[in-house]
């Protein structure tokens, strides 16, 4: 079964900029589209990013555009985002996965941003 560690969340005033990566186990991860997701108190867990196995084909969600990018490593099993012009709207636990879901969730990362 493969699991997914977060890691790269924080604290940061609106306009900075953090780096989130995902580790994957297993050897499966590289024949996968993965994504970012977000989820807030209250709210439905909702599309960031997204990249399919090669690694040549993004997409994002309106909200984050022109500011995140979603990029892998299939030798190492790692998808990342990197968020640039943070906005305090932004604030959520950031969990990856393949784009579909079908993996056991992460435990995710906190992305706080103070205005």
């Amino acid at each position: 079964q493969v699991q997914l560690v977060e890691s790269g969340g924080g604290l940061v005033q609106a306009g900075g900029s953090l780096r989130l990566s995902c580790a994957a186990s297993g050897r499966t991860f590289s024949t996968y589209a993965m994504g970012w997701f977000r989820q807030v108190p209250g709210k439905e867990r909702e599309f960031v990013a997204g990249i399919i196995w090669s690694g040549h084909i993004t997409t994002y969600a309106d909200s984050v555009k022109g500011r995140f990018t979603i990029s892998r490593d299939n030798a190492k099993n790692t998808v990342y985002l990197q968020m640039n012009s943070l906005k305090v709207e932004d604030t959520a636990v950031y969990y990856c996965n393949t784009k579909e879901g079908v993996w056991a969730w992460g435990q995710g990362t906190q992305v706080t941003v103070s205005s």
